[in-house]
């Protein structure tokens, strides 16, 4: 029996995979499997499913500009509601049924001859002629090594993996960590543990978060007046906008700086707690976190926050860099994910024969416009290095994915086989962007972020405006790219 060749192939059904998918069948392009590890959409949102998880970004715009919802419940919405509404777009446009669930990719091999990709799964090979990696950069937890781990006989579980077959009440508790993840969840277990022990290496920023619930009538004036919900759409992203102009200009957030610590002043009495939480980087230089119950969390008889990182562990007791001893029935790891070295390497092997992974041990993943790797033919990296904006992954995905499909569409009217981004034109946009993100404050804020690899180079962040970017991703120029036309293609044009 024949393999069939795909013209597309997308890995993954996160936000990005469903996005990669209705775009492709939009534009009549719907030779594509797509294939899915789990058994349900969602990606993060499917994995992460931590008490109190949700999102920072606002409904309105935390979602597709093509599907717009009037069912969120609050202006931030929660885990549920979220892989909800990824549930119901998939099902609304049809993509559903075409995802191939159950069914991860173990290895993908670029076929120099036959300008194929070879992409080997759980459930068989396939053959394509171009795919789209719809992984996305938060998927891999980080769970630190440390010395006598092994020793510890309690429950231990990461955010993204979390147990909820055990029962916290009563328990004492240790979270590692004080990430986007630890002040949701914090606020949430604190109330039901006998003690909460939090270990914090570097107090973040903490901004109250303007959330509200959205009633009956709110969700009817949506729904009937789509007019709202458009206007609503573009006063947050003119909101993050402006952040986004202060990351790139850190001293026009010093303002806001200082608002921020007399708030604190308000929202932590004891002066040595408010001391320890106060941080010591410039706003904006590690993630912006928004929560309204983690400070109040922070303050209770059953809480302690131990400033230094977790070094060691001894049976059940955890041990903290000043040497502070604990003994606990639980540890939580809540030290997010390896975004330097996005999971997706280890499976890829490039033109040149290399893992991926192998090429990114010792430097950063780089790519154009977050998108095309070097050596690596017809394939497409969503929401890849130095492309992340401080804005809804929705909005950044599908303009990668605008581009992604005017590449494909072009590649098919023209019969091009194997198409690479240039070597001159990969370095000299690199260059430009590491040149351009000294200033910002991902980079001169005084802070080691998971923005920046062991080298201190930046690897995730683009240094301009969302505008730009959606601009620079506008329409494929097959002109960045060294094409490769199909035999047909050829005989046509002589």
């Amino acid at each position: 029996m024949t393999t069939p060749i795909y013209d597309t192939y997308i890995v993954g059904s996160g936000l990005s995979g469903l996005a990669a998918a209705i775009k492709l069948k939009e534009q009549g392009l719907d030779h594509f499997k797509i294939i899915e590890k789990a058994d349900r959409v969602g990606g993060t949102w499917r994995e992460n499913t931590y008490p109190g998880c949700g999102c920072d970004v606002p409904s309105a715009l935390y979602s597709y500009s093509f599907a717009p919802s009037s069912r969120w419940s609050r202006l931030f919405a929660a885990q549920p509601e979220i892989l909800s509404y990824l549930e119901q777009v998939s099902r609304d446009y049809g993509i559903e049924p075409l995802i191939t669930f159950n069914t991860e990719l173990k290895n993908a091999r670029w076929d120099e001859r036959r300008h194929l990709w070879v992409l080997d799964t759980s459930q068989g090979q396939d053959l394509a002629r171009t795919v789209i990696f719809a992984t996305g950069p938060i998927t891999e937890p980080q769970t630190p090594s440390l010395p006598g781990l092994e020793s510890f006989k309690g429950e231990m579980f990461h955010s993204a993996q979390w147990n909820h077959d055990y029962d916290l009440t009563g328990k004492r508790v240790a979270v590692i960590g004080t990430g986007a993840s630890a002040i949701q969840f914090v606020p949430q277990i604190q109330p039901k543990v006998q003690s909460l022990f939090v270990f914090q290496r570097t107090a973040p920023w903490v901004l109250p978060k303007p959330d509200m619930p959205l009633g009956t009538a709110s969700k009817l004036l949506l729904e009937k007046v789509p007019a709202i919900q458009h206007a609503w759409r573009e006063t947050v992203a003119s909101s993050l906008n402006v952040i986004n102009l202060g990351l790139r200009h850190p001293s026009a957030l010093k303002p806001v700086s200082q608002a921020a610590k007399q708030l604190l002043k308000l929202q932590v009495k004891d002066k040595a707690l408010r001391k320890a939480v106060t941080p010591n980087f410039t706003l904006g230089c590690k993630r912006i976190l928004f929560a309204n119950n983690y400070y109040p969390a922070l303050q209770a008889d059953n809480t302690t926050l131990i400033p230094h990182g977790l070094v060691r562990v001894e049976g059940n007791t955890v041990i903290a860099a000043n040497g502070e001893r604990h003994e606990v029935d639980v540890i939580i790891w809540g030290t997010g994910f390896d975004v330097s070295h996005p999971p997706i390497g280890q499976r890829v092997v490039n033109a040149n024969g290399e893992r991926l992974s192998d090429l990114w041990k010792d430097s950063s993943p780089e790519a154009y416009l977050g998108t095309a790797l070097a050596d690596t033919p017809n394939a497409f990296l969503v929401l890849g290095p130095n492309v992340l904006v401080y804005d809804s992954f929705f909005r950044l995905s599908e303009a990668q994915l605008g581009y992604i499909v005017d590449g494909l569409k072009k590649m098919k009217q023209k019969g091009i086989s194997k198409l690479a981004v240039k070597a001159e034109v990969l370095r000299s946009h690199n260059e430009l962007v590491q040149k351009h993100i000294k200033g910002t404050v991902f980079n001169s804020g005084g802070c080691k972020s998971y923005y920046l690899d062991q080298n201190g180079r930046n690897f995730a962040a683009w240094p301009w405006s969302l505008a730009r970017l959606q601009k620079a991703l506008g329409h494929f120029r097959l002109g960045d790219y060294d094409v490769v036309f199909s035999p047909q293609a050829q005989r046509k044009a002589a």
